[in-house]
């Protein structure tokens, strides 16, 4: 009685937004309501929800679910009421993703030969386009090898691509801000008014099904049928005095590699193709071919695929959905890849585009990082300074009071000096601002250089604690490494602000609006920062930087170059890079102007829309990332930057051409540095910019 109670209330809400045809479920069920495979396409978030409002009376299917979806408010009880199987999304490429689909599958396989009904999504993921694409997948191939009999029924959705769940927009669907501009969209149309969206759902049993056939075969005849006709994305009003009526839309782009991979090194290329063979059987392998069509290479082995690329190479490995061909894996092992996966991102604050003059900022008189800070702070405390997607926005006197609230925490933890291991973000800012007016020299942990020279090195500072977070760290973990006995060193983040009580909380927001004598009155230590750098040694360095060093590299760089005070840079290296501590962090902080971070700099489709979203003018990054976020974004998204500083390493002349074409007002500023010079060196100049 439950389930019929939940069926009707979503097929009654489902109602209020669309016009749903079904066909053939009669046809299906007179053969039989047991031990059936249903595989629909899937064009958009929304399409399980009315699929399986459709089948749960009759066939009571249990669904495939992407462990991230349903992990929300109220989903995730349905999911476990009609027995949906979570999945973990392989393209996170986690160590342990591989083990543990298998699992899942041998799960389903099982249930099956029970005579239970099974709800699977060949594909694994939303369309990108108005076709599905299986790229290889081979969940549908490892299920008829175990049962070659088994009844399959095909469930074609048609109507949906181009909804407000779907991607046809360009961009991830944020359920939750769908859903509530929907309720917004039902009030206005007096609830039963409002326009539909035409769906039709097709179940067909085919009896040319190539049972016995390959994993090509079986995906091409999927995709035959999914495709067939395939109709354009189409949008539909959302209030009934909408001009316009429904009608088609563009496609969507995406980003993708670009480059050539006739320039990748020969050694590189044999270790690539060596992996390749070894991993498909290939005897020869060209640039040309396509992972999943040619190789078959399926999203576990891309997923794999990615994991060997960044320990193999060093680079961070990007996004399975960026790889394509051979040579887009060439590419990747050079440092190009990207990550073209679409995300949720949430909308800018409105306070965060407050007007602001063209003056050009400096860097306060001051003797060391705390005193510039503050004095910053007090110039116009409610300013919007530092923004990312997950703490949204913050001024001055919200950091000023988050420091007052966390600093007796973080002062109590034993030692001069302490960790922190956290990605470009506002965390990051928070907790070095905090650790120096703690009294504590902060040490910026580089989690990619193994546990060995991270143990080595906090053993050298002496370094007890460190500031981290959870989601971080798990991540990390995540991708192989193990931090072993370091991890007994964490200190989250999450958790010091969970002992915050209430009134500690308002006490400290109340200072924050009131007296700041504490902070000013603080002695901090000469040293403002440790970096742990990687020379010529087998161990890495501790490299202490002063106050005055930092100070004099920022003067330095705003007396030479020109940031105005309606400026907004965009942060991605982490903090513990030298580059990414002074440029992207202290400058914005010290000197007034706003940056907004991400914290994964190969993630450059959502770097290329953050740009858009929260209009930045300035990007700082090395080559290989900013190429990436140039190849990702189109001229639209990246329209509002004016510089491009890169730095770290030679900037090549494919990197110069791509920003001059997508980018043709930018200028492109180049330097070179070192981590002991606080970093920047040297640099070419504003005014006359020189490659090289």
């Amino acid at each position: 009685m439950i389930n019929a109670l939940i069926r009707a209330f979503v097929r009654t809400l489902l109602w209020l937004r669309y016009r749903i045809h079904v066909d053939g479920v009669d046809a299906i069920a007179q053969r039989g309501s047991t031990g059936i495979l249903f595989l629909p396409n899937h064009p958009a978030l929304i399409d399980p929800i009315i699929v399986m409002a459709h089948l749960q009376k009759r066939f009571r299917p249990r669904p495939l679910a992407d462990k991230e979806q349903i992990d929300r408010f109220f989903i995730g009880w349905l999911a476990r009421r009609v027995g949906a199987r979570p999945i973990p999304d392989v393209r996170g490429h986690s160590p342990g993703a591989r083990a543990e689909v298998e699992g899942v599958v041998a799960d389903c396989i099982a249930g099956l030969k029970r005579g239970e009904n099974l709800l699977l999504y060949p594909a694994g993921h939303i369309y990108r386009s108005r076709y599905e694409n299986l790229r290889g997948n081979s969940a549908v191939e490892r299920i008829l090898l175990e049962i070659p009999d088994l009844r399959v029924v095909l469930v074609r959705t048609r109507g949906l691509w181009g909804s407000d769940f779907s991607l046809a927009a360009g961009q991830f669907p944020n359920v939750a801000r769908v859903l509530k501009r929907g309720v917004g969209f039902l009030a206005a149309n007096f609830l039963v008014f409002s326009p539909r969206r035409e769906v039709t759902l097709e179940l067909h049993a085919p009896a040319d099904l190539p049972r016995g056939g390959n994993r090509s075969e079986l995906n091409a005849y999927l995709e035959r049928y999914y495709n067939a006709e395939a109709p354009p994305a189409v949008y539909v009003p959302h209030v009934i005095w909408e001009r316009g009526g429904a009608r088609v839309m563009p496609e969507p782009e995406f980003g993708h590699l670009g480059g050539s991979a006739t320039q990748v090194p020969e050694s590189t290329r044999d270790l690539v193709t060596a992996y390749l063979r070894e991993a498909t059987g290939a005897a020869t392998l060209r640039d040309e071919e396509r992972l999943a069509e040619d190789l078959g290479i399926d999203s576990l082995a891309k997923a794999e695929l990615m994991l060997w690329l960044g320990k193999e190479f060093g680079f961070a490995a990007g996004d399975v959905d960026a790889l394509h061909t051979v040579g887009d894996v060439l590419l990747a092992a050079r440092g190009e890849a990207i990550v073209a996966r679409p995300v949720e991102l949430k909308p800018v604050p409105k306070r965060w585009s407050t007007a602001r003059g063209q003056a050009r900022v400096a860097v306060p008189p001051g003797a060391t990082l705390t005193d510039v800070f503050l004095e910053q702070a007090r110039r116009d405390p409610d300013r919007a300074v530092i923004a990312d997607q997950l703490s949204g926005v913050r001024t001055y006197r919200e950091m000023i009071a988050a420091i007052l609230a966390l600093r007796p925490s973080v002062q109590s933890l034993p030692g001069d000096h302490i960790g922190i291991m956290l990605p470009a973000s506002v965390a990051a800012c928070v907790a070095y601002l905090v650790a120096l007016f703690a009294g504590k020299t902060p040490l910026m942990v580089n989690w990619t250089t193994g546990t060995r020279s991270l143990g080595h090195v906090l053993d050298v500072a002496g370094v007890k604690h460190i500031l981290t977070s959870r989601p971080l760290v798990s991540r990390i973990k995540g991708q192989g490494t193990d931090f072993g006995s370091v991890e007994d060193r964490f200190v989250y983040l999450e958790d010091l602000r969970r002992q915050l009580s209430r009134g500690q909380m308002l006490r400290a927001a109340l200072r924050s609006h009131v007296n700041w004598k504490s902070l000013a009155r603080v002695r901090v230590p000469q040293t403002a920062v440790v970096l742990v750098t990687s020379g010529s040694e087998s161990l890495p360095k501790a490299v202490p930087l002063t106050h005055a060093n930092l100070l004099a590299n920022l003067r330095d760089v705003l007396g030479t170059f020109t940031i105005r005070e309606n400026d907004c840079l965009i942060g991605f290296l982490p903090p513990f890079h030298s580059f990414g501590l002074t440029v992207t962090m202290l400058l914005p902080l010290l000197a007034g102007v706003r940056a907004v971070y991400h914290a994964n700099p190969t993630e450059a489709w959502v770097l290329a829309r953050l740009i858009e979203m929260y209009s930045a003018t300035v990007l700082c990054g090395t080559p290989t990332f900013l190429s990436g976020i140039v190849r990702a974004g189109s001229r639209e998204q990246l329209a509002t930057l004016r510089l491009a500083v890169t730095g770290a390493e030679k900037c090549p002349e494919r990197t110069y051409q791509a920003l001059a074409e997508r980018c043709p007002r930018a200028v492109i500023l180049e330097g070179y540095g070192i981590t002991e010079c606080s970093p920047i060196v040297a640099a070419t100049r504003e005014d006359a910019p020189q490659p090289g």
